[in-house]
């Protein structure tokens, strides 16, 4: 993963060029250069609050003589009406960023709020809520972060960090024992310490399971992580009592998918289940609101 510092530098580098290109037509024709003033952000709903990091080199990135002082930590709730940063400095770079900034603090603000609905809604303390590769390309590192700051937890960043033996690969493979089979072959082969240069005990490995027959197929192999996808809360309640009751069952983790929301996740949370994945986390989360006012000449 890379470091902070370069995951800052490349969102921001990029949304920002995005944005302005060849600059702020209408901040360069309306304000002069010599103009100074002081912004605040304020919220327009109720979350928690991710992304003051981006939100404050954003500003800094367009102009480094800006003073960004935020008002509420980040990662603590935040309800209408509150003031969460002052911005002072110069008027024409305040505007030129403000933008850019507020998105980032929207969008993985909404994405933090809801995952700490989630896990509120679950309602237990030993099943975790983990996030899925269901990210918007390019922003995977800041959108996961957001996940980590509403309370949840962070599955696997890339196909490199992790095994996940999913339903395509066990139809190419024609069933779970050959699948898992061959898995462990290339783990154990020159070529994976070539490609990936870590030790193989380092990295899980997960099988998707749709059946109770790939399900006992899988144990038979002695895999000790189960994704159980789409799965119906009694299906999965059958599952785990399967899981539990056989020999080595209580150190397999289990992980439910599919379809779950604020409305069902604390009957999945109850079936027994170790981790609940939800790709809405990051894929459907509404953004929280708000907005930047000029509040006085500085």
């Amino acid at each position: 993963m890379p470091s902070r510092e370069k995951i800052l530098t490349q969102q921001v580098a990029g949304a920002l060029a995005e944005d302005i290109g060849a600059g702020d037509v209408t901040s360069l024709a309306v304000i002069p250069d010599d103009q100074s003033a002081v912004a605040e952000i304020v919220a327009k709903s109720d979350g928690i609050l991710c992304g003051l990091p981006l939100c404050e080199f954003t500003f800094l990135n367009i102009d480094p003589d800006l003073e960004f002082r935020p008002l509420i930590e980040e990662g603590a709730p935040f309800v209408r009406g509150n003031q969460i940063a002052l911005i002072s400095g110069q008027c024409r770079s305040i505007l030129t960023a403000e933008r850019t900034a507020i998105n980032f603090l929207m969008h993985l603000s909404g994405i933090a709020t809801l995952t700490h609905k989630m896990v509120e809604a679950a309602g237990s303390d030993t099943v975790k809520i983990l996030d899925t590769r269901k990210t918007t390309p390019g922003l995977r590192y800041i959108e996961k972060y957001a996940v980590a700051t509403g309370g949840g937890e962070n599955h696997r960043y890339g196909l490199y960090d992790m095994v996940l033996i999913k339903d395509n690969h066990i139809a190419a493979a024609g069933s779970v024992t050959e699948a898992v089979t061959r898995t462990r072959e290339f783990m154990k082969s020159e070529l994976f310490l070539k490609i990936f240069h870590t030790d193989p005990g380092g990295l899980d490995v997960e099988v998707e399971i749709e059946t109770v027959e790939q399900l006992r197929e899988a144990l038979a192999c002695g895999v000790k992580r189960l994704l159980l996808d789409n799965r119906s809360p009694e299906k999965l309640a059958e599952m785990v009592r399967i899981v539990r009751s056989s020999e080595g069952g209580a150190d397999v983790k289990l992980e439910a998918s599919g379809n779950v929301t604020l409305a069902n996740i604390r009957e999945v949370a109850q079936t027994g289940v170790d981790y609940i994945s939800i790709g809405a986390l990051t894929h459907s989360a509404p953004g929280a609101d708000f907005s930047l006012k000029l509040i006085s000449d500085d």
